[in-house]
């Protein structure tokens, strides 16, 4: 990572506080790398172990490419640099960038949010409530990056970057101007400790079930990396109707504020009116009490709303305008997202891509519905497989049709996905051919579910959401979901903007 910053060897070598020193810790690093690729002249490169790669196979290549000191876990042999032998590398980077772009978030009010579902619409959320306020929010997630005034798509399918790269992004909003900044936490980015070093100041968590087993290993280590979050901030936004509530609850470091539709609760909702294009509710909180009305529809989204209004609680502001500030706002893409071309039936593009996202959805459009509920989802390969059956158990039960498809298989077999989900189908009574369907490419299970819509049905696409990508293997290939709905809307004839 070039720029114009410069530390000494031996400066670094004290933040990153070493076990051992091979060799004498000199000279002048220009740069901080962890891919052997982006080392240069002057870097100082930390081998970090990765899931598919490790990175002290290349930390000959980042000498030969001018790397003056390598950060190992264990010593190699014959290296012409100094080595920082540390018990955990990453840790040694995230140290390593909060000091070399300057303690940023020192400067900033840091808004983490984390849970299995809702983190991205309750970063969206909080990120304009603070713009309603007179606040400059920076924001890093799933969907979007702002820094300054302008947002843009992340397309790098990392929701939480790695410790370099975040550091860089929190040093590039201080000097752009903006106070806070609010960004998604994952269960990744928390036990890698790519987060170290954020200095939390309010730690939010939504909803939490079981997802990433195939990193965490256990629901419980899972749970545990997101209490990582609560742990550090002095004030946790927690939800008082999740089932975890209690096991967060007693890992707050501090301050508690609580939402839910629970009596309980320190704000909550109660006499819920949803329609199509929204949800009104009443809030009740210790600062005020009032109707709010989100353009999202769905009791989740209220819950993501109660959220957002926590966060303003916290820091004191005035939650009437925070509430007549999320009337105006449409949540993010590919959440819940309507498209539209003149056709007498429902497309809706949305991320859910859990056993309980995807309950979540379908409950919401269940009632909605006049005509079929059609559901065309997938699993991503190489991730959590224990929740592919369940998953096409809760479409076979909620929704009238199914159709599995591809969502990013990568290394392993789509076919072997799909029909473990549709399994999961089949074992709730779903019946191949007329009331279940297996189609592995994702345009052409689109094109299907489309053919068969008829007026008053509802077509979620359900899995993909905002991604600009689809894996296979190794390959990353261009994917928009609402755009190849809106060309599957125009083959079948629809084609009113």
């Amino acid at each position: 990572m070039t720029d114009e910053r410069r530390m000494g060897l031996g400066a670094l070598t004290d933040v990153v506080g070493p076990e051992r020193v091979v060799g004498i810790p000199v000279g002048e690093v220009t740069t901080l790398a962890y891919d052997s690729r982006a080392a240069s002249p002057g870097a100082l490169f930390f081998a970090v172990p990765g899931v598919h790669v490790d990175g002290h196979d290349f930390a000959v290549a980042a000498v030969e490419a001018g790397a003056i000191g390598v950060v190992v876990e264990r010593e190699l042999p014959e290296l012409p640099v100094p080595q920082l032998v540390v018990d955990r590398a990453r840790r040694a980077l995230a140290d390593a960038a909060d000091a070399w772009f300057g303690r940023p978030s020192e400067r900033l009010t840091v808004i983490g949010v984390t849970g299995t579902d809702g983190k991205s619409t309750v970063t969206a959320l909080a990120a304009e409530l603070l713009r309603a306020a007179g606040r400059q929010p920076g924001q890093i997630g799933t969907v979007f990056t702002g820094v300054g005034g302008l947002l843009v798509p992340n397309e790098e399918r990392n929701t939480t970057p790695e410790a370099l790269e975040l550091q860089q992004l929190l040093a590039r909003m201080v000097v752009a101007g903006n106070d806070s900044v609010v960004m998604e936490a994952t269960s990744h980015g928390l036990a890698l400790e790519r987060t170290r070093n954020c200095r939390f100041d309010i730690g939010v968590v939504t909803t939490v079930t079981s997802e990433h087993l195939e990193f965490h290993g256990t629901v419980e280590n899972y749970r545990a990396a997101k209490a990582r979050l609560i742990e550090e901030a002095p004030i946790a936004v927690l939800n008082a109707d999740d089932a975890t509530f209690g096991y967060f609850r007693e890992r707050a470091r501090d301050r508690v504020i609580t939402y839910g539709f629970d009596a309980d609760a320190d704000l909550r909702a109660d006499g819920l009116e949803a329609d199509a294009a929204g949800t009104r509710f009443r809030l009740v909180a210790p600062s005020w009490q009032g109707r709010v009305r989100i353009a999202l529809p769905g009791r989740f989204n209220v819950s993501n709303a109660l959220a957002t209004l926590a966060v303003g609680e916290a820091l004191g502001l005035d939650l009437e305008h925070s509430a007549t500030a999320l009337r105006e706002t449409t949540g993010v893409p590919g959440r819940m997202q309507r498209i539209e071309a003149g056709q007498p039936f429902s497309v809706i593009v949305d991320y859910a891509h859990t056993e309980d996202s995807l309950r979540k959805v379908l409950e919401v459009l269940r009632p909605l519905t006049r005509g079929r509920l059609i559901a065309v989802f997938g699993s991503a390969g190489e991730r959590d497989p224990t929740k592919r059956g369940s998953m096409g158990r809760v479409a076979a039960n909620l929704a009238d049709l199914v159709i599995v498809t591809d969502e990013d298989p990568r290394l392993e077999d789509p076919r072997a996905i799909n029909e473990e989900i549709a399994d999961g189908a089949r074992s709730a009574g779903a019946d191949d051919g007329k009331t279940l369907w297996v189609i592995d490419e994702r345009r052409d299970a689109i094109g299907h579910a489309i053919g068969l819509a008829v007026r008053g049905d509802v077509v979620l696409l359900a899995g993909k959401g905002h991604e600009a990508s689809i894996f296979y293997g190794t390959e990353k290939r261009p994917w928009d979901e609402a755009g190849v709905a809106r060309q599957a809307l125009h083959d079948a004839g629809w084609t009113k903007p």
